[in-house]
Parts: C-alpha cells; sequence; structure tokens
C-alpha cells in the first residue's frame, strides 16, 4: 500500500486522476484493456438482441423474461459454472479460458447460421396456440418462453456471456496477475475501457438497426433480421481477437514477469468439486458477504427492469424500434459509466476508501428506483402534467424515469460497483479468488437474478399484470437494498483489516479458519499447501 500511496505522489495532479500508470506496467495493463473493450463489446451488443428477441418474438412480451431467468437461466447458470469447475481441476487456466470461449463462438455461429433461419420448423407454435387456450393468463409468458425456444436459448447463452467470460473468465484472470497496489490504479481503468465498449456497441447497434432492407444480401427476409446477422458476425470476429490478446498475454508478457504471484498459474491445483466450492464459501465470512452484495444487485435491476422493458414494450412495440431504443439507452449508460470510471470509482476508491465508494450503487438504485415506481403507480393521473412539462404521454415519461434509472444504475453497476466487488477478492489467495469467485460469479450472479425473477413469476401468476404487482416489488426492492447496505458496510470492515500492514497474518488465519472446517487431518495440511 505504501508503494502505491507513494509512487502515486510522482505522477502530475492531472495524470493521476487519468491515467496514473508506470511505463513497465503498460505492457500488461494495455492488452488487458484491449481484451476486456472487445469481451464487453460483446457483452452489450448481446445484452440488447436479447431482449429484443425474446420481448419482441411471436406472442411473446416482456413477461417471458422471469420465466426464462427462474426455469432455463438459473440451471443453464450452474451446469456452466460445473463444467468450468471440472476444467479448472484438468486442465491449465489457460486452457480453461480457450475452451469457454470456443463453446460461446460456436453456439453463436450456429444460432446466426442455421437455428434463426429455421425458426419457424423449429418453433412449436400450434402446440403453444394450444395450451394458450388451455393455462391460465398468468402463464403467458410460460408459454412463450417454450414456443420461441431457440431465442429462449440464445437469452440464456448471451447472459451467460456476462456471468462466465467476463467475470469469471476476465476477472478472475484480472486478480489473479494484479497485485493490490495495481489494482487500485488498474481498475478504474478497466471499467473505462468496458465502458467505452458500451459507446461502441450502442451506436454500432443504432446504425445497423437503422438500414433499410437490403435484398441483395445471402440472409434476412427483413431490415431487422439482417442487423441482427451483421452483429452476432461482428460478436464472433471480436471473441476471436480476444482468443489472440490472451494468447499474447500469457505468453509474451506473463511470462517475462518476475514475480511469481503475479503468474496466472497456480503452482498447485487442488481439485473440489462445485459443492465443494459451495461448501468453501460457506465456510467464509468474508466471501458471504461478497455473496449478499452480489446476489442483491441482481434481485433489485432484475425487479426494476423487467417493469420498465414492460412499458418499453408498450411503446416500441416493433423489434427494430425496440432495438433501436434500448441501444441509445446504452450508448449512453457507456458515456456516463465512463465518465464515472475516469473520475469518479478510481479517485472515490483513492480518497474516500472501499466502503464509502461500494455504498454508492445501493443509494443510486434507491434513488432511482424511488423516481421510476413513483411515475409508473401515478401514471394514469399524470395526463396533463406529462403533456404540459414534458410534451410526452405519461407511458413516454415512464419509459423515460426507466432509462434514466437504467443509464445510472448500469453506470454503477460498471464503475463503482464491478471495481469494488473485484478487489475484494484481490487480498485473497488464488485458491479463494478461484473457487470464491466461480460460485459467486458463476451461480450467486444468477441466484440473484433468478430469485428476482422467481418474485415477478409468482406476483404474475396471482395478478397476471406488472401494474398490480408493482407496489408488492417496490416494498421487496427496500428491503433487499437495506441488506445489501449492511453487507456493504461489514465488508468493508473485513476489507480494511485484510489490507492493513498485518494482511498476510490476516489472510493466513482467514485461510486456515476456513480450512479447518472443510477438512481435517492430513486433508487440512494439504489445503494449506495448496493455498
Amino acid at each position: 500500500m505504501s508503494e502505491d500511496s507513494s509512487g502515486c505522489q510522482e505522477f502530475g495532479a492531472f495524470r493521476r486522476l487519468i491515467w496514473p500508470i508506470y511505463r513497465h506496467e503498460m505492457q500488461k495493463l494495455i492488452p488487458m484493456l484491449l481484451m476486456f473493450f472487445l469481451i464487453a463489446f460483446n457483452y452489450n451488443v448481446l445484452r440488447t438482441m436479447k431482449d429484443t428477441l425474446v420481448v419482441t418474438a411471436k406472442s411473446s412480451g416482456a413477461e417471458v423474461i422471469p420465466f426464462i431467468k427462474v426455469w432455463v437461466m438459473f440451471p443453464g447458470a450452474v451446469l456452466m459454472t460445473l463444467l468450468f469447475t471440472r476444467l479448472t481441476n484438468r486442465l491449465t487456466r489457460e486452457r480453461v479460458f480457450y475452451v469457454m470461449m470456443s463453446i460461446f463462438l460456436i453456439y453463436f455461429f450456429l444460432f446466426a447460421f442455421i437455428l434463426y433461419p429455421n425458426r419457424e420448423i423449429l418453433h412449436p407454435n400450434a402446440f403453444a396456440d394450444r395450451l394458450q387456450l388451455i393455462l391460465p393468463q398468468g402463464c403467458m409468458g410460460l408459454i412463450a418462453m417454450f414456443r420461441n425456444w431457440t431465442f429462449t436459448i440464445f437469452y440464456v447463452m448471451s447472459e451467460l456471456w456476462g456471468n462466465i467470460i467476463l467475470f469469471v473468465l476476465f476477472w478472475g484472470f484480472a486478480n489473479q496477475v494484479t497485485k493490490l497496489h495495481e489494482a487500485k490504479r488498474f481498475y478504474g481503468l478497466f471499467g473505462f475501457g468496458a465502458n467505452l465498449s458500451g459507446i461502441v456497441a450502442g451506436q454500432v447497434s443504432v446504425l445497423l438497426s437503422k438500414k433499410a432492407f437490403n435484398p441483395h444480401l445471402p440472409l434476412g427476409t427483413n431490415a431487422w433480421e439482417q442487423s441482427m446477422f451483421s452483429l452476432i458476425s461482428l460478436v464472433l470476429i471480436s471473441g476471436v481477437l480476444t482468443l489472440i490478446v490472451f494468447r499474447y498475454l500469457n505468453k509474451k508478457v506473463l511470462n517475462e514477469e518476475a514475480d511469481s504471484s503475479a503468474k496466472f498459474e497456480l503452482k498447485k491445483k487442488k481439485k473440489m468439486s462445485l459443492r465443494e466450492n459451495f461448501r468453501f464459501l460457506l465456510n467464509s465470512k468474508y466471501l458471504i458477504y461478497i455473496t449478499v452484495i452480489v446476489v442483491s444487485y441482481n434481485i433489485v435491476i432484475n425487479l426494476v427492469e423487467v417493469v420498465w422493458k414492460s412499458q418499453l414494450r408498450e411503446l416500441y412495440p416493433s423489434p427494430n424500434d425496440y432495438n433501436l431504443y434500448i441501444n441509445q439507452v446504452s450508448t449512453i449508460i457507456g458515456i456516463v459509466a465512463t465518465i464515472a470510471a475516469l473520475f469518479v470509482s478510481g479517485n472515490s476508491l483513492r480518497k474516500f476508501g472501499w466502503t464509502t465508494t461500494a455504498m454508492l450503487t445501493p443509494l443510486t438504485l434507491l434513488v432511482t428506483s424511488i423516481l421510476f415506481f413513483g411515475l409508473f403507480f401515478f401514471k394514469d393521473n399524470l395526463e396533463g402534467v406529462a403533456w404540459a412539462l414534458f410534451g410526452m404521454s405519461p407511458l413516454a415519461l415512464v419509459v423515460l424515469a426507466g432509462s434514466v434509472q437504467n443509464i445510472l444504475c448500469r453506470g454503477a453497476k460498471y464503475t463503482v460497483f464491478d471495481a469494488t466487488k473485484e478487489m475484494a477478492f484481490v487480498p485473497l489467495s488464488d485458491e479463494y479468488k478461484v473457487k470464491g469467485k466461480a460460485a459467486i460469479d458463476g451461480v450467486c450472479n444468477r441466484l440473484g437474478k433468478s430469485g428476482g425473477s422467481m418474485i415477478h413469476q409468482s406476483l404474475l401468476l396471482y395478478f397476471v399484470t406488472f401494474s398490480a404487482s408493482a407496489p408488492y416489488v417496490a416494498a421487496v426492492l427496500l428491503v433487499i437494498i437495506s441488506c445489501w447496505s449492511v453487507a456493504v458496510k461489514f465488508l468493508g470492515i473485513e476489507f480494511n483489516a485484510l489490507t492493513s500492514d498485518k494482511s498476510i497474518q490476516t489472510v493466513s488465519r482467514l485461510e486456515e479458519n476456513a480450512g479447518d472446517r472443510l477438512v481435517s487431518g492430513d486433508a487440512v495440511l494439504a489445503e494449506q499447501q495448496a493455498i
């Protein structure tokens, strides 16, 4: 820590604010920034495309999202995390990265050029129509999930790109090759790279969505389909470039570093199953706090976002219009998040510390959610006010408020939330980083989203519409944000203890205590040696 503090004083005021990086660190930082940019570019493209596909599909709407996240998304996350754990136990971490990336890229190729063109043959529309006559109205989302099953799988794989590739693989890699004194300077810049990609992805998607149908192109029967094929092609190209940069980092940069602790590979690997990963997590109070924070964020953002998307679908029923609007929002998110990454996250961490910076995200979600739900509840009474003051309909005003909420919360998520969450892993050993992070980002991340979706799903089955269930959603949201804030406070105490002058001894005691609860006798010795 002293190295960082003293080192930063060598920079001028402007450079310390914008680019607090030493010359010898650039050979590692710049390729990592490029990797993050490419992975996050795909994340942003896929995030908006998957919503457009499932929400505007035949006989579908925003109510399909909670059903997908509970019945397909969560099991998919568990299976993918199980696969990652098995691969980690058998292959080097570098090879695991190649295998996991290849799985996703091959799937997106198959979807674009085989599954989507044959969707009318593959989708059971006749059977789904019969189900629609039999089942209650609250099950319309479940039927839409089944009817458009190829879109459902695309939604799941697109969502898992963020969970597995961005959070488990990239951030796991970054946490292992980045030292603590580097993290306070690097991680804000990682956020800058990711958020810049959000701007680029949003503008590329907007540009392609505005293009007219070209009958001379071999794929697509309308403008939306052609723009979708173009976007997936860009995702594939970006994925291949990511593999090339990752290969360069491992062979040309990390192998030359003298500090063995900065290498991506563990000296010894203790094979652990997914079940053992969770036992590992549950026996660490520190990791439990991180879990509460991750689960809480995903529940809260899911509770608000699904209601917003239902209003957006009502305002823009056309796939091209829906995709155009949501990508304009994505562009603004990138701009806001880039500004926050440059001027807020890194500087807040250095000036105010981890706890204050981590508390910014739940505070932002609380304030913006109150604004959105307030307008949503009184939408029917705002006709005259909405036109007089804002020149728009009450529905458009609610969509605008939801857009502002999404922009600020996603901006906070991609900067201060991700930076503080990933920094929380840095003081831990490689064993804790890999196993705890795989469980938290691979499954607990999805558990939060599935939890929010389960709340929506249960309420929809009873109330049928989002309008009727919204007051209960808002009440749950306030409770979750309160739990989140408490977890941040206690994790901040633990983090400050680990990063104090006695951090090495503290980490050792933390690991040994968890190891004692996991194994005994000779296994304890083996566990300590692995750590």
